[in-house]
């Protein structure tokens, strides 16, 4: 009796001195690389927190919105812009209430660091010795944003004469003028920030700006883990993860995004003109 009772707490010791681990559970996250260097770094401090893991993908709005409904999977998606999350909501493809924004962009131009072809306006992207580039406006946001500043300031045609390439995304446009691929491009703010030796940027007067973009993010309807996708955008949007971004130069209150453009409209979407 005594062997079985010294079995039985020995047995109870060994259980309990187990380490408890927590069942790791992956999501995966359909992210614009308009937020990359941020949502990498925030995705790290959530699976460090949790022990969950998040499989993240990068590349243009469009080409994810579109990976997303091909494949039917993604637990989260997170655009560039709110034009793209409206395309997901027509196409059925997230969880209206669950929908939020993390954080805001105000275009601008970017040139390399120097400005070595001083450049100061939208004007001079009409130069002939400038050479432009600009996303591709058909599925990257900050390409469509270009557009529509071009249009708005009547210089969409002079412009495009000017342009030499259109990138595959927000992190491939950033690159063009940090690489000398190009002089300048109409890209975010926020470029500067992410290659601060290389980017420099040129803001565009308060009224050319029609629009200030936001990135929102919500679950996917074609999440298997809707509840852990839930909690990786509460993190998102609490104050450390707010501070993740503002770490890295992106605008997390709509109040200092409207100090460059008062004006403006925030959010809303833009039809691309013929000829684009």
């Amino acid at each position: 009796m005594r062997n079985s009772l010294t079995t039985l707490i020995t047995g109870l010791f060994l259980i309990v001195s187990l380490p408890y681990t927590v069942h790791a559970e992956e999501i995966e996250f359909f992210a614009g690389s308009a937020s990359k260097p941020a949502t990498k770094e925030l995705v790290e401090l959530f699976e460090a927190e949790t022990g969950h893991k998040v499989k993240i993908h990068f590349g243009s709005s469009g080409n994810l919105l579109s990976q997303m409904k091909i494949t039917q999977r993604g637990d989260i998606y997170f655009p560039g812009s709110p034009d793209y999350m409206q395309l997901a909501k027509k196409d059925g493809i997230i969880v209206t209430e669950t929908e939020r924004i993390v954080t805001y962009l105000v275009p601008a131009i970017n040139v390399g660091v120097g400005n070595p072809k001083a450049i100061n306006g939208l004007g001079d992207l009409t130069r002939s010795d400038v050479r432009v580039a600009i996303g591709n406006p058909h599925h990257v946001c900050v390409g469509l944003y270009a557009v529509e500043i071009l249009d708005h300031a009547d210089l969409e045609s002079q412009v495009k004469e000017r342009i030499i390439g259109y990138t595959e995304s927000c992190a491939k446009t950033a690159n063009m003028v940090a690489l000398n691929g190009a002089d300048a491009v109409l890209g975010w703010r926020v470029f500067e920030s992410w290659n601060p030796e290389k980017i420099e940027t040129v803001m565009l007067k308060p009224d050319q700006i029609p629009r200030i973009s936001y990135m929102p993010i919500a679950v996917s309807t074609l999440s298997t883990n809707a509840e852990l996708a839930g909690q990786l955008i509460e993190y998102a949007c609490s104050d450390k993860g707010r501070k993740v971004f503002e770490k890295w130069g992106y605008l997390t209150h709509e109040k200092d995004a409207r100090m460059y453009a008062p004006n403006a409209i925030i959010g809303g979407d833009y039809s691309l003109p013929k000829g684009w």
